[in-house]
């Protein structure tokens, strides 16, 4: 695979890096030695592990990976990461918003959102959007920056229904994890789209079938894990549309390393501004000070 870009002095920040994809994802990028990678977790304990994993790994550098204290579920604590990077660190060159969760039933954050729709679309939307200005300054034409957003191809049947956005009246749990990866890419695109000229793209992909603890554990998830590839294959799958030469356009939906055409409604602008001004309007109305 020609990975070439070079992320060498590069800023990168990559959610979900502590289990499965992301994990795998962190070890292999940190092996490019960028300038720093910093990896938001929830649980500080599981990170310390992940930097014993990449230590005692053949390809991993420890050296430049820095662990800070982010939950996806608690809306307060993405607004206070970023604004400790930004403060701190001020420059962002790749951003993977890799991290996701899938749940068995209907569970609610501290925020009230359902947690699904919380975790995998609207903290990433926040976190992203109050990033922007960051990414922007970081930008150059010989250095563009890169947003990723892992999604999957369950977006297919995946439906932006604006009346039960996140399950509020009713919705099966993979319902909603469906509509949420499909959010993904609907984010991804628009995303793309207002950032034209700016020396910055937005892309979003599949990783796979892939072995990972996303999910309730038990005997049907175990067995359904021995036919999935490793966490590896789903790494370079995500890392694909970043790092690959030949890519220069964002606003595109990848699966196994090709590009694809996802669900219509991904491809339907109007829906996608609306969308957005819709995620704008639920931050606005928990906590008005969160996108400022």
């Amino acid at each position: 695979m020609p990975f070439l870009r070079i992320v060498l002095y590069t800023l990168i920040i990559i959610t979900g890096s502590t289990d499965g994809i992301g994990k795998s994802l962190a070890r292999i990028i940190s092996s490019y030695n960028p300038k720093r990678l910093i990896l938001p977790v929830r649980n500080r304990k599981k990170g310390e592990l992940l930097l014993e994993y990449i230590k005692t790994s053949k390809d991993g550098n420890v050296e430049c990976i820095e662990l800070w204290d982010m939950d996806l579920a608690d809306l307060h604590s993405v607004k206070n990461f970023v604004d400790k990077f930004i403060k701190e660190v001020g420059e962002l060159h790749y951003l993977w918003n890799n991290a996701g969760t899938f749940c068995s039933g209907l569970m609610k954050t501290k925020d009230n959102f359902e947690q699904q729709f919380q975790v995998n679309h609207l903290s990433h939307f926040l976190m992203t959007s109050l990033l922007i200005s960051t990414l922007k300054n970081s930008a150059t034409p010989e250095s563009p920056c890169k947003i990723i957003h892992s999604s999957s191809n369950s977006q297919r049947i995946g439906k932006i229904d604006f009346e039960n956005l996140y399950g509020e009246k009713s919705c099966g749990f993979f319902e909603l994890y469906s509509n949420a990866k499909l959010m993904n890419i609907i984010y991804s695109n628009e995303l793309d789209r207002r950032l034209k000229g700016s020396n910055i793209t937005s892309t979003a992909c599949h990783p796979g079938f892939i072995s990972t603890n996303i999910g309730p554990a038990g005997f049907i998830r175990n067995f359904i894990m021995m036919f999935a590839r490793s966490p590896d294959i789903g790494a370079i799958n995500v890392m694909y549309p970043a790092l690959d030469p030949n890519i220069d356009e964002g606003g595109k939906y990848f699966e196994d390393c090709k590009e694809v055409k996802p669900n219509d409604q991904a491809l339907d602008e109007e829906l996608a501004i609306k969308f957005w001004d819709k995620c704008e309007e639920l931050l606005n109305n928990y906590d008005s000070t969160l996108l400022k």
